[in-house]
């Protein structure tokens, strides 16, 4: 009852009625209720904490609906230190980890079916015994949350009712396993372990909610393929099927078209082109008009259907993807005007900045905002807050913070002041590229005059010394602008931290090239010393100056422009990433269990041809054995070349002969998941960031430091929430009630 009372506090000195207007009752304590003794420094700190807490939800984008008394909220921080979400996200790796080394592991050093050696079986309980702490872990973090939230919040929580479905199920399967003594075949827990990566991660469930509001717009479009595809299907039967009479004279035509079946894989091959033009040459090679049924389908199926699918997901996901980002601004929002309404209790007629510093000293911030939320409330000198000016402050770190280089040093002598000059300015890096592009010119001149001559008889004197040479102006170039910008200022530039790891690399092979093998000279071919010879020493300086020349994207505004937003994919588009590997997880766990040992060997099972006999451009005459489902990263390679859908018909045909025909449904739907569905969001997104970053005004803000997050692609399209809105949630907080 304590803990009920203490979440019962109002967070304002005036309380609502039940038509939301009045005083709060005296018999409530409130933040300002208690004037003086040790219950004021509670309720003091009691309303510190809970702003504390908000600020860090607002920042984080986390909901605010959760217990806010001083045990729950120490737990809540405890709950999204560092330390603790380390470890769960550790323990996620780990979990997901095991399908690696899990019967049938995948620790061997090659995947191809004739060459495999004998796999690794873990004895029984090992796996299950890290499994089973993993599951330790996670029923500890669904029983944290679901205290958190509380009763009436948990129960509308699908997620967190999913996640006790999923452990619950889980722990049964594990338990199972144990008893079997490891011996079953099928392990259903296996397939649902990618849901601990998913709920874990409040921007893939967005993208999720995302990609399944966005499925009836894409639907419409999948059954037009659909449409088109059977009808073209049963045309192009009808038309290349042939009489008795012709049929020994015609049978090649019919390579792709026997029955209905076939025809519908050939054809849905070739929407992706995969198999053109090998699907039309047959019926080509005897009649030319025959080409006009390939050519009309490919035309209204891969050029107007398929980029007319690209076109409805852009457009359909970048809407329900600015919905979830508005919902992440909102959660911002509250939560920074529930911090104001804390703190604006104490004084009931705005924010302290003192107090407010106070929360800030507190709060777990990055060091950036931190920093530049603090330096703006210093600047106020004093003068008490409104909602607006909190709001502001927020509001202006929302739009990103400038990373600041550290300042140059200062010399005093004209000379140094001169040469600090000289190697700062930005027409020094362009000496270094040109350097640097010179020395690329040699090694492609040298790899052109000794392309017909084997390594072991090359003389390497010319092109030895050259890299020498290069390397020490390399060396000299880091050290002169090390001078120039200081050692902190040097680093804090991300091209010169890379120039600077290169170049050392470069030194220490030189370092050591030198001291195997001696300095150059005529005819300089010695004999391999240790565990390199000196032209795999040269080839590893030789790659580095090539990776070296990369130097030159930031100083090429077009180049700049589309390296960062290969960067910015990286950094803020993780959510994706996630699902991607979601996918491909539950995908590659289903194909173990329906084909593992299904590619068998040549010699050793009569439907594997042997490579001699096998047809041409078949999966055996191509030696594709590595692309198998025996173990898990064995699947995962195979799911890539599928969704490459470069010449993916061979698997299709190969798993048909040795799986069975049901095994096409597999492969359809990985094709749709992965290169359709997956594949064109990703192309969404890309488009959206490049032309954010192509913007001049947003091109201005890259080029002043300023980071760049995927909340920051849309914020000025984004609609800012109504004060009605906040302060209705608000007064509906589930745990607090707020008086006002």
């Amino acid at each position: 009852m304590a803990e009920l009372q203490a979440e019962s506090k109002p967070l304002l000195g005036r309380a609502r009625s039940g038509s939301g207007d009045g005083d709060c009752p005296q018999a409530l304590p409130t933040c300002r209720s208690v004037q003086v003794g040790p219950a004021a420094v509670a309720s003091w700190d009691l309303c510190i904490d809970q702003a504390v807490v908000f600020i860090e939800d607002a920042m984080q984008y986390r909901s605010i609906s959760h217990r806010m008394d001083a045990r729950s909220m120490w737990l809540y921080r405890c709950y999204y230190s560092n330390a603790c979400q380390r470890i769960l996200n550790f323990t996620i790796f780990c979990i997901l980890a095991l399908a690696f080394i899990e019967t049938p592991c995948s620790l061997t050093k090659s995947a191809d079916v004739r060459y495999r050696s004998l796999r690794w079986e873990p004895p029984c309980g090992l796996t299950e015994g890290i499994e089973g702490l993993c599951l330790l872990v996670f029923l500890t973090d669904v029983s944290v949350k679901c205290f958190l939230v509380g009763r009436a919040q948990f129960q509308r929580n699908v997620w967190l009712l999913a996640y006790i479905v999923v452990l619950a199920v889980s722990l049964v399967d594990w338990t199972v396993s144990l008893c079997l003594l490891c011996q079953e075949r099928l392990r259903i827990r296996r397939l649902l372990r990618p849901f601990f990566l998913l709920q874990n991660s409040s921007m893939m469930k967005k993208t999720l909610k995302c990609i399944r509001w966005s499925l009836p717009e894409m639907a419409s479009v999948g059954l037009l393929l659909v449409v088109h595809l059977c009808l073209f299907t049963i045309f192009g039967t009808l038309l290349f099927t042939v009489g008795e009479e012709d049929e020994h004279e015609k049978k090649e035509r019919l390579t792709y078209f026997q029955n209905l079946l076939d025809a519908f894989t050939s054809l849905l091959v070739l929407l992706t082109t995969a198999n053109n033009p090998d699907v039309m040459i047959p019926a080509y090679s005897e009649n030319r008009a025959y080409a006009i049924f390939f050519i009309v389908f490919t035309l209204i199926g891969s050029l107007f259907l398929m980029n007319l699918l690209t076109a409805i997901i852009y457009n359909q996901f970048r809407g329900y993807l600015m919905k979830s980002l508005q919902t992440s601004l909102f959660r911002r929002r509250l939560g920074t005007r529930a911090a104001y309404e804390v703190l604006c209790s104490m004084t009931g007629v705005g924010v302290m900045p003192q107090d407010f510093l106070q929360v800030l000293e507190k709060a777990q911030l990055s060091s950036s905002q931190k920093q530049a939320i603090m330096e703006k409330v210093r600047s106020l000198d004093g003068v008490l807050l409104s909602a607006d000016e909190f709001q502001k402050i927020f509001s202006e770190v929302d739009r990103g913070v400038v990373r600041e280089h550290p300042p140059r040093p200062c010399y005093q002598s004209p000379l140094l002041q001169s040469a600090q000059f000289l190697f700062g300015h930005r027409y020094f890096d362009y000496l270094g590229n040109c350097i640097t592009l010179a020395n690329l010119v040699s090694i492609c001149v040298f790899l052109v005059l000794d392309v017909d001559v084997a390594p072991s008889d090359r003389d390497n004197f010319v092109l030895g010394v050259l890299n020498g040479v290069f390397v020490m102006y390399y060396l000299l170039e880091l050290l002169l602008k090390v001078f120039a910008l200081g050692p902190w200022g040097y680093l804090s530039y991300s091209e010169n931290l890379f120039d600077g790891l290169v170049t050392s690399a470069l030194l220490v092979l030189e370092i050591l090239t030198l001291a195997v093998y001696g300095f150059p000279y005529r005819g300089w071919k010695p004999e391999m010393r240790g565990l390199l010879s000196l032209w795999d020493m040269m080839r590893l300086v030789n790659i580095l100056i090539v990776f070296r020349f990369l130097r030159i994207i930031p100083n090429m505004k077009p180049m700049a422009v589309v390296a960062s937003t290969i960067l910015g994919l990286v950094q803020n588009l993780r959510a994706f990433g996630g699902i991607l590997v979601v996918v491909y997880y539950v995908f590659a766990i289903l194909g173990i269990n329906l084909f593992q040992g299904a590619i068998v060997a040549p010699g050793n099972d009569s439907l594997a041809h042997d490579n001699g006999s096998a047809p041409c451009g078949s999966f055996e005459q191509l030696e594709y054995w590595a692309n198998n489902f025996d173990d898990f990263a064995a699947a995962l390679i195979t799911l890539w070349n599928v969704m490459v859908v470069n010449n993916w018909q061979v698997f299709l045909e190969a798993y048909e002969r040795y799986a069975g025909r049901w095994s096409l449904v597999y492969f359809v739907l990985w094709w749709l998941v992965s290169s359709v569905i997956w594949v064109n969001l990703f192309l969404a997104l890309l488009l959206e960031n490049f032309l954010y970053r192509w913007d001049p005004r947003s091109h201005e803000r890259h080029l002043s430091g300023m980071q760049l997050t995927a909340e920051l692609i849309f914020r000025d399209i984004l609609e800012e929430p109504k004060e009605e809105e906040l302060m209705h949630r608000l007064r509906n907080h589930p745990h607090v009630r707020l008086c006002r």
